[in-house]
């Protein structure tokens, strides 16, 4: 939720299709929430499966017209791409039927392998496999066909109609305050970051005795706020100003920063001008990289 002059002034909830009701997005609609983001990961039954998503496609389309029938300011839908078996086609595919309904924002994320979960366990076996090739035509389709339907890419992975862009997510990567509500919902407020647990029943018994469980606590110091200001806005099409941000944090630049940007730039991977930094397509392809080599120079 980000705030402005004490109100909400944007306020997102994530749903999954199969979880919408009519009764539900009145509720939500008059509580004040501005953004609804559904999580419907792919149009293709085969990837759902490979997913271990429990929607169908019926749920799906019934749920996208609940939701713009309640009227919410924006509606976000969010895709995955890279799941093992998917090929060019079926995310083009995906993409297509995206732009042919109409949200105001899309995210689309590259498939990532987290541990205890079944596609981890496959990868472990070695039943699936990660394919890098893959996953930078993918990117690079993913680009074109959005920028072409008409949305501005503003993030690697999030693009928007004009005057959509999700405030909520330009707050988490500008190092802003935020505060997320529910199980495993992420937090950042009055110096400190933190995550609410995942367990349904835990998050529940704290709220109802006035004492949130929450994990994964840090405190948050300048020289981190501004280390994950760069990495994070890295991310951005915009770029990062560095100088206007160490002044921000009230930290410095650390050393190494200059010849880092310099080179980044020589390489094509950035655009530099001594006061902006902006990765290129090809900088954009390769930001995880980009951003170890930041979060580098200030673990030196």
């Amino acid at each position: 939720m980000v705030r402005l002059l004490g109100r909400p002034a944007e306020w997102s909830v994530e749903l999954a299709p199969s979880s919408v009701r009519a009764d539900k997005l009145a509720a939500l609609k008059a509580a004040g929430v501005t953004r609804v983001s559904m999580g419907v990961q792919s149009f293709d039954p085969t990837t759902l499966e490979a997913l271990g998503r429990r929607h169908s496609l019926k749920q799906v389309r019934e749920a996208w017209d609940l939701v713009r029938a309640a009227g919410f300011a924006s509606v976000n839908l969010d895709l995955i791409f890279a799941v093992p078996g998917q090929d060019e086609a079926r995310w083009e595919a995906d993409l297509r039927e995206a732009v042919r309904l109409g949200p105001d924002h899309l995210s689309t994320y590259c498939l990532t392998f987290e541990e205890d979960t079944a596609m981890f366990v496959k990868l472990s076996k070695g039943k699936v496999r990660i394919d890098r090739d893959l996953e930078t035509r993918l990117y690079r389709r993913t680009w074109a066909v959005l920028e072409d339907a008409g949305y501005a890419q503003y993030e690697i992975s999030n693009f928007a109609r004009e005057g959509h862009a999700c405030r909520h997510n330009l707050a988490t990567w500008d190092m802003g305050e935020w505060v997320g509500f529910g199980p495993s919902a992420a937090s950042q407020h009055a110096g400190r970051r933190w995550s609410n647990v995942a367990d349904l029943d835990r998050w529940t018994k704290g709220v109802a005795s006035g004492a949130p469980a929450v994990e994964q606590v840090v405190g948050l110091s300048p020289a981190l706020l501004l280390c994950d200001a760069l990495v994070f806005g890295l991310r951005m099409n915009r770029g990062v100003r560095p100088a206007d941000l160490a002044a921000r944090f009230g930290v410095a630049l650390p050393k190494g920063w200059d010849e880092l940007a310099a080179r980044l730039a020589e390489e094509g991977l950035a655009t530099w001008d001594g006061a902006t930094l902006a990765l290129t397509l090809e900088g954009r392809l390769v930001a995880d990289a980009v951003g170890l080599e930041v979060m580098g120079l200030f673990d030196a």
